[in-house]
């Protein structure tokens, strides 16, 4: 059995990441009778100046790339279908409000020494988009740790002190460092770059062919 490490650089706030790790995972699925992989986790802050109460994402996304509100609906909506055929609840994708996913991070990077990283992340993306909750509040952070059997007073204890701050802020600096501007990417055995929401045959045949390349 060959061994392949993927390291996911994401945001929480971000669909296309949820997209795109489903996507993976069937990729993987379909190879898993060859590869054994490793996925890890890594953080990027789409808004990292956030502050203060959230905004409606639409108004929110039509003024950070100059679009109209009717436009960004429409591919929200794309998102929306394209998550559904993969399973995922996108249900409010519409009705969030921008925030801050420092502490999220944090709460990830948490869950990882515990061996619940990606759990985690498939809580927090659900979260966000299936419910428009806030995943800058500690509550909603410490209700997601208790969904996955951790210790909802472990999590808020976690998160009142700024343990995981500097390992989230090097993973910032590292990726940057690397020229990653935009999220998903996947780096494959710290080798080879995937950038974006491939589809699942696309990355199945990349990854095949990456694999062959590092025999």
């Amino acid at each position: 059995m060959k061994k392949m490490r993927i390291d996911i650089v994401s945001d929480i706030a971000c669909p296309w990441c949820a997209i795109g790790y489903a996507r993976l995972e069937r990729a993987m699925a379909q190879l898993a009778a060859t590869y054994e992989f490793s996925v890890q986790w890594h953080a990027f802050e789409l808004n990292p100046d956030h502050r203060g109460a959230g905004e409606p994402i639409l108004p929110a996304l039509a003024r950070k790339y100059g679009r109209s509100e009717a436009e960004m609906r429409a591919n929200q909506n794309q998102m929306m279908a394209i998550a559904g055929e993969l399973g995922l609840n996108f249900d409010k994708l519409q009705e969030r409000l921008t925030c801050n996913t420092f502490d999220a991070h944090r709460l990830v990077k948490w869950a990882g020494e515990q061996g619940r990283q990606t759990e985690m992340k498939q809580a927090l993306f659900e979260a966000y988009f299936g419910r428009a909750e806030n995943v800058a509040d500690h509550d909603l952070l410490a209700n997601c740790a208790v969904t996955l059997g951790l210790d909802a007073a472990e999590a808020r204890a976690m998160l009142a002190t700024d343990r995981y701050a500097e390992a989230v802020r090097q993973d910032q600096a590292t990726y940057r460092k690397a020229g990653i501007t935009a999220v998903p990417a996947f780096i494959i055995n710290d080798q080879y770059l995937i950038s974006g929401a491939q589809e699942p045959g696309t990355l199945v045949t990349t990854l095949q062919e990456i694999g062959a390349q590092t025999a």
